[in-house]
């Protein structure tokens, strides 16, 4: 029984890192596409998040709605798309619909990190490599991912779709 348990989560640790793949595409894309679109957004940060989103930490100019929001709406996205292609997939789940309210409030969490996170790393990058700022949102969306990956996976596998024991 061990054995087959084990077997198991290997194999949904392969699904959920293929879809994961997915979801990181589907969030790179958004979060350059996003950047692109929103780079003439000046509005600040609204002030309950001014502490966590300041020029201190993200760089001159950077602590304003046109620079954080796409991070944030991207990783919203991409992980509510791995949420259900998951459920469906990976674990085949017939958890409670609901579920999905306690996804988002952990994901909100979990964004808001990774967004100070992906802001932090696009500065240092530009400060200390600026041969590399072309490619900073994406490689620090890269390292957001793998944040992400670290708590969804055991969430997801052992909280939200857990599977009835036999």
């Amino acid at each position: 029984m061990e054995d087959k348990s084990r077997s198991r989560t290997w194999l949904e640790l392969l699904w959920f890192n293929l879809i994961s793949f997915g979801v990181t595409l589907i969030q790179l894309g958004l979060v350059n596409l996003f950047l692109y679109l929103m780079r003439n957004d000046l509005s600040p940060v609204p002030g309950f998040l001014s502490g966590i989103f300041n020029e201190e930490t993200l760089g001159k100019g950077n602590a304003r709605m046109g620079y954080v929001l796409p991070f944030f709406l991207s990783n919203l996205i991409a992980n509510t798309v791995g949420y259900f292609q998951n459920r469906k997939t990976t674990f085949r789940s017939d958890s409670p619909k609901r579920y999905v309210l306690i996804f988002i409030a952990v994901v909100l969490v979990l964004i808001i990190c990774s967004t100070w996170v992906q802001g932090r790393i696009v500065y240092e990058i530009s400060r200390h490599a600026p041969a590399l700022h072309p490619w900073a949102p994406t490689i620090a969306a890269l390292a957001a991912g793998l944040l992400q990956f670290a708590v969804l996976f055991p969430l997801e596998k052992y909280v939200l779709f857990r599977k009835k024991e036999d």
